[in-house]
């Protein structure tokens, strides 16, 4: 999946976040197919249970009757045409979600490969946190951080500086 290039500070902050919010009590559904992250949250006590890889711009079925307790997205709405239809259809309380977010000296990302692997938005933090708050959701805490790379330029540089993820622990207002 990384071709080598495992997100070590991604996932230990990721983790982090989830702890501080969610306890390994609370069944999750985790948005997107089993994955590395997937495991080690099984690995640190989470019951989590993957999305089959539906389309969830139009499949809706598998996030409004979950049984899980918590929904987790980790870097998925990006990759949807219309996140805010999936958001709006959640049934559970609670959602931990990440993006990266849009770099002003980089275009989005996409995969000349795998048409699932591109990125149809890059969101700047306020327009996630309109987007949660249209669809029905209370953020209650964010986190964000840097992706530096060990490369040479001015990009790579900027990423020293500049945030790229951004991490959201909402509620379902009531």
């Amino acid at each position: 999946m990384y071709e080598g290039k495992y997100p070590h500070k991604r996932y230990r902050i990721t983790l982090e976040f989830l702890k501080k919010h969610i306890d390994t009590s609370e069944s999750i559904l985790d948005l997107g197919v089993e994955n590395p992250f997937s495991e080690i949250m099984k690995s640190n006590g989470y019951q989590v249970k993957n999305t089959g890889g539906e389309d969830l711009d139009v499949n809706f079925d598998t996030v409004a009757n979950t049984d899980a307790k918590v929904i987790t997205a980790f870097e998925i709405f990006e990759h949807l045409v219309a996140p805010y239809n999936v958001l709006k259809e959640i049934k559970v309380d609670k959602l931990v979600a990440s993006i990266p977010m849009r770099l002003w000296f980089s275009s989005a990302y996409r995969s000349k490969t795998d048409p699932w692997d591109r990125h149809y938005h890059e969101f700047e933090d306020w327009q996630f946190d309109w987007l949660l708050e249209k669809a029905g959701w209370t953020i209650k805490d964010s986190a964000k951080w840097t992706n530096p790379t060990k490369k040479l330029g001015l990009r790579p540089l900027l990423r020293y500086f500049t945030n790229r993820y951004y991490i959201v622990y909402a509620e379902r207002k009531s």
